[in-house]
């Protein structure tokens, strides 16, 4: 039986089980996704563990996609983004369900992929598109990279103008500022919320409504509530909304692909996730 997993603290909330098992299911995999929640000093032994008892592939979330860095070798996307969220050991190592001649865990960053993937579902070409960034943590580090990799022009806007600048430093050609840039919009094609404003309190929004338009394309990164006010507005206002199931789905459907070579079975595990979401 091949073992696969989310790692973090805590995990009690996570999603990813149910939509990893009904693509096991469906594809008539043996495996099985479970859930470990170490205390942060014993990170380093969680990871040499699960290494030593043949888990193939772990998920990580917070708190420790920065820290699990230093504990595996990361693709240059990851490295670059200064985050893992997706370990690969032993035979799934080589990222594409191959055996691998280096025995050590391999980390990748599928949120970069999340975002992408959640713009290409929707038809939206993000080369060449002017976007907009609402956050500078790990999220939108993710999104910043993803959205300059694709071939958009970046820019950051967050509440500490000097962490956007920080990031805008990082990723090419970007740039970065407080929430007073957030005007940026009125001339953006793209726009992602990177920040968990609208989950904590729904009824907040992380940017003024007139700044919404009918040429956006808006992922809200937040996925409780699944129509957050971010959206409801941009649908008014005649933008295509993607909400942030999608960017779940795919960072774990991209996952799903890395460890074991095969294509996911991108339906299924969004219905299992819509279904746990509205339950």
């Amino acid at each position: 039986m091949h073992v696969y997993g989310l790692v973090g603290n805590p995990v009690g909330h996570s999603l990813s089980p149910p939509m990893h098992e009904a693509a096991y299911e469906t594809l008539g995999l043996d495996a099985r996704y479970v859930t470990f929640e170490p205390e942060p000093s014993a990170l380093a032994d969680a990871i040499a563990g699960a290494d030593a008892l043949g888990i193939d592939g772990l998920n990580v979330t917070i708190p420790f996609k920065q820290d699990v860095l230093e504990l595996v070798d990361p693709d240059p996307l990851a490295d670059r983004i200064g985050a893992v969220n997706t370990i690969a050991f032993g035979d799934s190592a080589s990222g594409d369900g191959s055996t691998s001649t280096d025995n050590t865990p391999k980390g990748y960053n599928t949120d970069a992929a999340g975002v992408t993937r959640a713009f290409e579902r929707h038809d939206i070409d993000l080369d060449g598109s002017n976007a907009v960034v609402v956050g500078a943590g790990g999220a939108g580090r993710a999104a910043a990279f993803a959205l300059a990799d694709a071939g958009s022009s970046v820019h950051v806007a967050n509440r500490t103008a000097a962490k956007a600048v920080d990031l805008a430093n990082d990723v090419p050609g970007a740039t970065g500022g407080g929430l007073d840039s957030l005007d940026r919009i009125r001339d953006a094609t793209v726009l992602v919320n990177a920040t968990s404003v609208g989950m904590e309190a729904p009824d907040e929004t992380p940017v003024p409504a007139e700044y919404l338009h009918g040429d956006l394309a808006v992922l809200d990164a937040v996925y409780t509530p699944i129509e957050t006010r971010l959206l409801r507005e941009a649908a008014d206002a005649g933008a295509v909304t993607i909400d942030g199931a999608w960017m779940l789905l795919l960072q774990g459907v991209e996952a799903f692909e890395l460890w074991t070579g095969r294509d996911a079975p991108v339906e299924v595990m969004n219905a299992a996730l819509r279904d746990r979401l509205t339950a």
